[in-house]
C-alpha cells in the first residue's frame, strides 16, 4: 500500500499543520492491517508510478473520490485487479477533528 509522505502530503494542499499524524505513524497503522502485504512511502503527487511499479492486486479509494478521477484505476484493472471504492464514516476526518479542537 502507499502512503503519501509528509512533504507530498503539504504539497496536495491540505495546510501547513498537515499532516497531524506523520508519514512513519500512518505507515505503522495501514500495516497493521491483515489485508495488506507491504507499505512504501511516496513522495511524488499521485501514486500512479508506484502503482505501474508494484501492480496491485486491490487499489482502494475513499468513496468521495469519483471511479473516473482515481489515479491508478485503469492500470490496476488492465491486468486484472480491481478498484474499491471504501464508503467513510460520517464526520470522521482530520479536518472535521481539528475544527472541533480549534473550537476547543
Amino acid at each position: 500500500m502507499g502512503v503519501n509522505r509528509d512533504a507530498s502530503a503539504r504539497r496536495l494542499g491540505k495546510g501547513p499543520d498537515r499532516p497531524v499524524v506523520s508519514e512513519a505513524e500512518r505507515a505503522r497503522v495501514v500495516a497493521a492491517l491483515a489485508a495488506v502485504d507491504c507499505v512504501v512511502l511516496f513522495d511524488e503527487d499521485t501514486p500512479l508510478e508506484l502503482i505501474r511499479r508494484l501492480r496491485p492486486d486491490v487499489l482502494v479509494k475513499g468513496a468521495d473520490y469519483a471511479p473516473a478521477a482515481i489515479v491508478g484505476a485503469r492500470e490496476v484493472e488492465s491486468w486484472g485487479g480491481r478498484v474499491v471504492r471504501v464508503p467513510l464514516v460520517p464526520d470522521q476526518s482530520t479536518t472535521n477533528l481539528l475544527a472541533k479542537l480549534r473550537r476547543g
